[in-house]
């Protein structure tokens, strides 16, 4: 029988969107007062593959990945995800943009095999974690590369994401093979 044992620790990796541009570096700044800096930072995407968000958050909309430097536990993702929709309220409530919901941060993790996403919206292929937070695998590595599902979100899809998301992975895997096995260093 298998013994269970702890996770490895994995990168915290957060999707920030927005039709304001002024919001990604906002955002930014704040997610690292808690989480730590941002040692990857995406290229700001076109984020126009649907219309889902137009209501409540406008067109127009920009998308920016940021993958921060301080691994975390996975059993934080639920807690993370309740901080960045706290986040989201604030800046909603601040009067400074006219949209209901300016700004949409989805936070995730990336391990070696798979990238996360937190949310909370239920569906078939998701998995309840806590507090009302779901998990999705929302791609999978494999044969060298991040393959979506077919539930896997059209941005995901793109090229230039699953590109910054291969050079997260590599400086991810950097990461854990530096670290001694037993050692807290990668934490």
């Amino acid at each position: 029988m298998a013994e269970p044992r702890a996770p490895v620790p994995v990168l915290l990796v957060t999707a920030v969107f927005s039709r304001h541009a002024d919001v990604l570096p906002l955002v930014r700044a704040q997610l690292e007062q808690t989480y730590g800096p941002v040692e990857k930072l995406s290229p700001v995407f076109v984020f126009d593959q649907t219309k889902y968000y137009a209501t409540e958050m406008g067109s127009d909309l920009l998308k920016q990945f940021l993958a921060f430097h301080d691994l975390i536990t996975p059993e934080r993702l639920p807690e993370i995800k309740l901080h960045t929709n706290a986040l989201e309220r604030d800046i909603a409530q601040s009067g400074r943009y006219p949209e209901a919901r300016p700004v949409n941060i989805d936070p995730g993790y990336l391990q070696l095999g798979k990238f996360l996403l937190a949310t909370t919206k239920d569906q078939g292929h998701r998995i309840y974690l806590r507090d009302g937070i779901f998990a999705e695998v929302t791609l999978r590595f494999q044969a060298g590369a991040f393959e979506p599902w077919p539930w896997t979100y059209a941005d995901y899809r793109q090229a230039g994401v699953l590109a910054f998301l291969q050079e997260v992975r590599a400086y991810y895997h950097d990461r854990l093979r530096a670290a001694r096995p037993g050692s807290s260093a990668i934490l």
